[in-house]
């Protein structure tokens, strides 16, 4: 019985140690010894990483992405004097129009800036760009010098000549936000100064012309409108070369009729149900929002 004791001793003793060692190995060990050891670290999300705004809206990276762009912002206040100045106004209907297409789900959405920040012109589309946008708005409001006043929105798509004098006066006063001391600080290389020729670019500048009409159709009656059709001209915030864009002129800053409707919380509302749902419907009618 002894003899059996000690036998089965020397056989079972070394089994139960590397049975130990086993265990003590699994919960103690060093990870990168098997695929059980696993060192899980919390990295910052893509967007972080690159330097890019923050996406909102469904998880789906299916769903359609529009970046809402506020014109204007810190060093550059835009047009407008004393406490109402066009970089505020702007940024006030970006956040509605953020705001409405959130409450109503199916659209993803960034903003180029939430906060009182200066960002040069090509960046703002080039941030659309990088974010992969399918659609991109950039919101301003206009002044004029004209003895009667001018009253009412504009919409505004890419074209190498304005449509009209008053569009190629508005361009290049928006373009001239990049000007220091006479000096463009942006770096437009030929590339992007191509897509205004290039006929490959006939499909990206339908699209914008079409989600224009949109907003024109989506406001009649609603918001009032400067001109009834969309106007053209070479907006250097527009010079994406496969991104649709409009620019829209919300209203006159020192028009007294603009002013109040575009400060009041039901001219904000209105702005922003109305580029809503043209939004909407432009992506319904390319079968990217069910």
């Amino acid at each position: 019985m002894r003899r059996i004791m000690a036998i089965l001793a020397i056989v079972l003793i070394p089994l139960a140690v590397f049975a130990a060692m086993i265990v003590a190995d699994r919960t103690f060990g060093a990870p990168g010894r098997g695929y059980d050891y696993v060192v899980k670290v919390d990295l910052p999300g893509e967007d972080e990483r690159a330097g890019l705004p923050k996406i909102e809206g469904p998880l789906d990276s299916s769903r359609p992405l529009v970046v809402i762009d506020a014109g204007h912002g810190g060093k550059d206040p835009g047009a407008g004097r004393g406490s109402l100045r066009e970089k505020d106004l702007t940024l006030a209907l970006a956040l509605a129009l953020r705001d409405d297409l959130l409450r109503k789900g199916g659209v993803r959405v960034a903003l180029t800036r939430d906060d009182d920040r200066y960002i040069v012109l090509g960046e703002r589309s080039a941030i659309a760009r990088r974010l992969g946008a399918d659609l991109f708005i950039s919101i301003h409001a206009d002044s004029t010098e004209e003895a009667n006043g001018a009253l009412g929105a504009t919409v505004y798509t890419l074209s190498a000549k304005g449509s009209n004098q008053a569009a190629e006066k508005i361009a290049a006063r928006e373009n001239a936000v990049d000007l220091i001391n006479g000096i463009h600080v942006r770096d437009q290389s030929d590339e992007v100064s191509a897509i205004l020729v290039d006929l490959s670019q006939r499909e990206t500048q339908a699209k914008s012309e079409e989600f224009g009409a949109l907003i024109l159709r989506e406001g009649l009656g609603r918001i009032p409108f400067r001109e009834k059709t969309g106007q053209s001209a070479a907006f250097a915030v527009l010079k994406a070369p496969d991104l649709p864009s409009v620019l829209f002129e919300s209203g006159y800053i020192n028009n007294p009729g603009d002013q109040a409707r575009l400060t009041s919380a039901q001219g904000k509302q209105d702005f922003a149900t109305v580029v809503g749902d043209a939004i909407r419907a432009f992506f319904a009618r390319h079968s990217r929002l069910a």
